[in-house]
């Protein structure tokens, strides 16, 4: 199902203590893969003075062109679209960075006197965009080194054996949490 939502000013909570990121007035259209959404939103730019940011995990990769629906040259030609072929495949982006480049994109759009028009199925994507995101750690480097060594050297199925079984996170044991970070 394709759904659509405009909002006007909204205030969205920034987590951190006492304080809000303003939303500039938007048009958000989201749905599950092929729901129409590349369509319905070329109709509105037919329309409306937008600028369309993609809500899309596997479109920010440069050279993913096939399986990823990006827009074709002659799409992105009739209309701006923005978060598309940000990285390489070997590097990482979050939803941190998505919320990030997203608001930083719209405030751009809306100072050029347009509509943000956000598009993609990424729900995680909208979410973090909408309710903003908890204060989490850093990312070590170093456990990842550690995890991708033992896998290296043992497997990532054996590793998996060693993931407690029948626990949810919130059961899961201090000692347990750590391995839980491998799947």
């Amino acid at each position: 199902m394709l759904r659509g939502l405009y909002f006007n000013q909204m205030t969205v909570p920034d987590q951190k203590p006492k304080t809000a990121t303003n939303l500039p007035p938007a048009i958000f259209l989201m749905g599950p893969t092929a729901s129409g959404k590349s369509g319905v939103a070329l109709e509105i730019a037919r329309h409306l003075p937008v600028e369309i940011i993609s809500v899309d995990s596997a479109q920010v990769y440069r050279h993913m062109n096939i399986g990823t629906a990006k827009p074709g040259a002659e799409t992105l030609a009739a209309v701006p679209h923005h978060l598309i072929d940000l990285i390489d495949p070997h590097e990482r982006y979050s939803a941190a960075q998505f919320r990030d480049d997203a608001l930083t994109a719209m405030r751009e759009i809306t100072e050029r006197g347009n509509i943000p028009l956000l598009v993609g199925g990424t729900m995680l994507y909208f979410r973090a965009l909408l309710e903003g995101l908890s204060e989490l750690p850093a990312a070590d480097s170093s456990v990842r080194m550690v995890i991708d060594s033992m896998a290296a050297e043992r497997g990532w199925p054996a590793l998996h054996q060693q993931l407690p079984r029948g626990l949810k996170p919130p059961t899961a044991s201090a000692s347990s949490v750590r391995w839980k970070c491998i799947t």
